[in-house]
């Protein structure tokens, strides 16, 4: 499976500061109750779907919603920041984007953002007011974005008895931000797992999230190539990865602009990963039913 993820990565050019490419594995089982206490205060009415573990209790991987319910598509965005770079940031270095979350509230594009703890403990008023409001919804990327894998495109690695923890430590940090309802998803950094990652983190109740189109924002100077590529890659029920950090996605914004007005005249509907992982459970259990 990792080695599917790496060919997928490679499209991408990819730096310590952000989240890799990949694809991810076969959606499993959906259950709509969050297992674990790590993702945040959901009443049980409330809480967000998720799916089953998968084969021998690992985490299970969610990469895209069903293609025959419908023009939906997520859009989401990972906010990079790694565990070291804060001198980098004291020096003057953007690793957020309001201009990038002022378009999507403009443009009234649901979305999902995925953020490091990290990028949280740097940023607490704007993962405040990103997490505080209904368009969005808050995702886990990890504290540190420290890759939960050896050898994934330069970034550091977090030791296998500390993967589980720095899941955790982010939710920590987004609760001191002041996030009120993170969601129990997950995003690898770099896009990079493999069994023993998704063993390590199964005791957290995540779902894993990876995507089936990739932006190739990352480090990109075209706009208009960043858009196309979406364009040309989303499907119903696709998830898009792109990131929300100004010094090292900073065409996504302009890229946005594009891609928003010209799926909804394709007849595309934005909304949250976790209105996809529903729409899956739906999916599964029109089909079991029908049989």
């Amino acid at each position: 499976m990792i080695i599917t993820v790496r060919k997928a990565v490679a499209l991408c050019a990819l730096g310590a500061a952000l989240a890799g490419c990949g694809s991810g594995g076969a959606s499993q089982t959906v259950r709509p109750e969050q297992p674990g206490a790590s993702a945040g205060p959901h009443s049980s009415a409330s809480r967000p779907p998720t799916l089953s573990p998968g084969p021998r209790g690992l985490t299970p991987v969610f990469q895209n919603g069903p293609r025959d319910l419908g023009k939906t598509v997520a859009l989401t965005f990972d906010a990079d920041m790694t565990a070291d770079q804060g001198d980098r940031a004291a020096a003057g270095e953007h690793f957020d984007n309001p201009a990038l979350i002022a378009t999507l509230r403009q443009l009234k594009v649901p979305s999902t953002v995925f953020m490091t703890g990290r990028w949280a403990d740097e940023y607490p008023d704007q993962a405040r007011s990103i997490g505080s409001d209904p368009l969005f919804e808050v995702a886990n990327h990890s504290y540190s974005h420290y890759s939960f894998t050896a050898d994934c495109y330069g970034l550091p690695t977090v030791p296998a008895d500390r993967m589980r923890s720095d899941v955790e430590r982010a939710y920590t940090s987004f609760r001191k931000a002041g996030v009120p309802n993170p969601m129990p998803y997950f995003r690898f950094p770099g896009g990079c797992y493999d069994d023993s990652a998704l063993k390590a983190i199964t005791p957290t109740g995540v779902t894993a999230v990876q995507w089936d189109v990739v932006s190739g924002d990352a480090f990109a100077t075209d706009a208009d190539a960043v858009a196309q590529q979406v364009l040309d890659g989303v499907r119903p029920g696709s998830v898009v990865v792109m990131h929300c950090t100004r010094s090292a996605a900073p065409t996504t914004e302009r890229a946005i602009r594009t891609v928003v007005p010209e799926l909804r005249k394709r007849g595309f509907k934005f909304v949250k990963v976790s209105e996809l992982i529903g729409d899956s459970h739906r999916d599964q259990g029109t089909k079991q039913g029908s049989r």
